[in-house]
């Protein structure tokens, strides 16, 4: 509802407050699935000031993965070669134009798809590009692991650590 939204922007704001106040350098935010449920969430992401992205996108797990593998014409999926990548976005949506005008057969033979995932990734390339239709960005980066771990990853990344 828009008081549901007024009240998660003031929030926001407040937080946003509080980072700027502690001279926060770089913070990360993350969109839960309500949002991209939700029938108005590209409205409620309109709201906000950090929406105005060139935000990259970040993609985990899945068919994000198996895109980026296809990208990136791997022989057989290589965790190593994909965690971590960043790719410009329009090359994420044309791997998944290719992959969705093919037939169950022609996608069954990348090897990072196989034929039991051949079907299953026409939907996760309707869902990224949905997502990607709400959010544009330039680069989508690819995380084998979860999103938080992929966060914390590149915030330790930043300062020289490694996990």
């Amino acid at each position: 509802s828009e008081a549901s939204m007024d009240r998660a922007v003031a929030a926001l704001s407040v937080c946003a407050e509080k980072l700027k106040r502690r001279r926060v350098s770089l913070a990360r935010s993350v969109a839960t699935e309500a949002c991209r449920r939700a029938v108005n969430g590209r409205h409620f992401v309109e709201l906000l000031p950090a929406s105005k992205r060139d935000i990259p996108l970040m993609g985990t797990s899945g068919p994000v993965t198996t895109l980026a593998s296809v990208y990136l014409a791997l022989p057989s999926y290589d965790r190593r070669a994909v965690d971590g990548l960043k790719m410009p976005a329009e090359a994420m949506r044309g791997v998944s134009t290719t992959l969705s005008g093919m037939d169950h057969d022609e996608r069954a033979t990348f090897p990072c798809i196989g034929h039991e995932r051949a079907d299953l990734v026409v939907a996760g390339c309707a869902i990224l590009e949905a997502i990607m239709d709400i959010w544009p960005a330039e680069t989508l980066g690819v995380a084998d692991r979860g999103i938080r771990e992929g966060i914390l990853r590149s915030l330790m990344a930043r300062d020289g650590h490694q996990l």
